[in-house]
């Protein structure tokens, strides 16, 4: 037995490189830079709402975000903390500690790791959207439903990670409401919903006013919302919860690599976790290169080296405390409309944010936690695809079965067990509207065929879940049919439990005195029929390649049928 063929390591960066010049090299540096002003303020939030120290975050996005551009499968995507892994890492680190978060982190890296090896990567792309859809949106309502603690300036000590436990702590502390805090946060919101965001939209500007917007569009909002509700803050004295107030200064420095100790008890309780982030890193990664490659016009990402290197990222940025890190669409996006054509500009994008550590990391401490809620509550927004649920009654019981059961799932326990049930739902429905599919019905009228052969048309997959429309044939042919002939040209595939329906057919058949004929079997049912052994039973009149045959073969071989003697006689 041979070895499954490895993936052959090759970085999209090592192919960039080739007749690398200096125009794409100063485009690669300005957008590098204007990912990392965005990611700033994210890297920072998104830690936060884990329920990590924010310095947690921006190691993760400069750890993580240059090993994933400099050994990733795509030319511009940008990885990072992402805020669909909010709710999965605070409730890890709820449940067994920041500690076992960062070995699960790891154990989730090697996972990725090896699927990417072993050429596993197009199997993400095999989940239905319906799943990916129902869960995108729940992670959307939880991500939102963890900000409300700071976005209101409620005083709870400590938010529970469970849903309807997060719906009883916001109305048992409604009374500690903040009136600043939603000012600022719904503020922060409003101004980047209707900051400029397009760069294209006044290439040609001549007004002034075109002119500033073309600049404004340079600039973050995210950015500038934080700064201003900073400024306002400070100025005003406003009695908001900061950044610092909360976690302490962040230090300027990365932390020294420190490997956390793993026992093999921690190991197996943290499988099921280390799956989640596995599961949630792969599909996330996989979809926003997708994107990129959309966008970009680039190649097409390898999804597979892909995997690898996110592995690489999630294995490696634990040593430095840092969180799970995925591909993340909007500061992809980001890369993309800044004018990115290789992997050197999201290795910029990190290198900038290690520049504002070593610098300014003083400065995000007097950051009000109201702003950051604010902005991720638009995250969240953006996460969600919404209108999905007004399409769904253009769509089947099945399609929207799988979508609000994943949905519902994600919202109320977690993501691991929506995507398990989401997936048998949707394998469910798929056997159900396959063996609808599947159909044996009578030769078209006036077909010639010899005395005493009954033709049947088989059309579609004989699988599992379709073997009962044949084992009932031998029961209901006439009494007259000496021979049943199934024209299978139009059947696309089989497989063993259907092989076995043929044989006990067959077997069936024989006990009777007649016998059963094949014809017009496809490459991948007849291959099936001789392996299997049914060939040698059937003989060579049992398989023959189509109706003519058959009526050469059975015009003459068969006389005329005496109708069979009545059942139970």
């Amino acid at each position: 037995m041979s070895l499954p063929r490895l993936h052959p390591f090759r970085p999209r960066l090592l192919e960039s490189l080739r007749g690398y010049e200096r125009q794409r090299l100063v485009r690669d540096v300005g957008a590098g830079l204007t990912v990392g002003i965005v990611a700033l303020p994210l890297a920072l939030a998104f830690a936060i709402a884990s329920g990590v120290k924010p310095e947690q975050g921006l190691v993760t996005a400069i750890v993580a975000g240059f090993l994933i551009s400099l050994l990733g499968g795509s030319s511009v995507q940008i990885g990072g903390p992402a805020g669909a892994f909010i709710v999965i890492v605070y409730g890890i680190v709820q449940r067994y500690g920041l500690h076992n978060l960062l070995i699960a982190t790891m154990l989730g890296g090697l996972m990725m790791l090896v699927l990417g090896a072993l050429r596993l990567g197009v199997l993400v792309r095999y989940i239905p959207v319906s799943i990916v859809i129902g869960f995108t949106n729940g992670i959307a309502v939880l991500v939102a439903l963890s900000q409300l603690k700071d976005f209101l300036g409620l005083q709870i000590p400590r938010m529970p990670a469970d849903f309807f436990a997060q719906l009883q702590a916001l109305w048992t502390h409604r009374s500690s409401l903040n009136p600043y805090a939603p000012l600022v946060g719904a503020s922060c919101s409003l101004l980047v919903l209707i900051w400029p965001k397009s760069y294209t939209m006044a290439s040609h500007a001549r007004s002034p006013r075109e002119r500033l917007h073309r600049l404004a569009a340079h600039v973050p909002g995210t950015l500038v919302a934080l700064v201003l509700a900073t400024l306002a803050t400070s100025l005003l004295q406003l009695p908001l919860d900061t950044i610092g107030s909360r976690f302490g200064d962040i230090p300027q420095a990365l932390p020294r690599p420190e490997w956390p100790g793993l026992s093999f008890e921690e190991a197996k309780q943290l499988l099921i976790p280390a799956l989640t982030i596995a599961l949630l890193g792969s599909i996330e990664s996989l979809l926003c290169a997708r994107v990129a490659d959309r966008l970009s016009g680039e190649r097409r990402h390898d999804p597979n080296q892909e995997l690898m290197a996110q592995g690489i990222a999630n294995m490696v940025a634990p040593l430095f405390g840092g969180i799970p890190a995925t591909g993340t669409i909007a500061r992809t996006v980001t890369n993309v409309k800044a004018g990115a054509s290789s992997p050197v500009a999201g290795m910029v994008h990190a290198l900038s944010l290690l520049v504002v550590v070593l610098v300014a990391a003083p400065l995000a401490a007097q950051v009000p936690l109201a702003a950051l809620a604010g902005l991720l509550l638009v995250v969240a927004w953006n996460m969600g695809e919404w209108h999905e649920f007004a399409r769904l009654r253009h769509f089947k019981l099945p399609y929207r079965a799988t979508l609000l059961g994943t949905f519902l799932l994600t919202v109320i326990f977690d993501l691991t067990v929506a995507v398990e049930a989401g997936l048998m739902l949707a394998c469910g429905f798929f056997i159900y509207r396959m063996s609808e599919l599947f159909s044996v019905s009578e030769a078209p009228p006036g077909t010639a065929l010899p005395p005493g052969v009954h033709l049947l048309r088989v059309y579609g997959s004989l699988f599992f879940g379709a073997v009962a429309k044949v084992e009932a044939l031998a029961e209901r042919l006439p009494p007259d049919a000496r021979v049943l002939a199934l024209d299978m040209h139009l059947l696309v595939s089989m497989d063993s439990t259907g092989l076995d329906a043929l044989v006990q057919l067959h077997q069936s058949l024989e006990r009777q005195g007649r016998r059963l004929v094949l014809l017009g079997l496809n490459a991948q049912p007849a291959s099936l029929v001789e392996r299997g052994g049914l060939g040698a039973l059937l003989g060579e009149q049992g398989l023959l390649p189509d109706l003519a045959t058959l009526q050469a073969t059975f015009f003459e071989a068969v006389p005329q049928a005496t109708p069979a003697p009545p059942r139970g006689s």
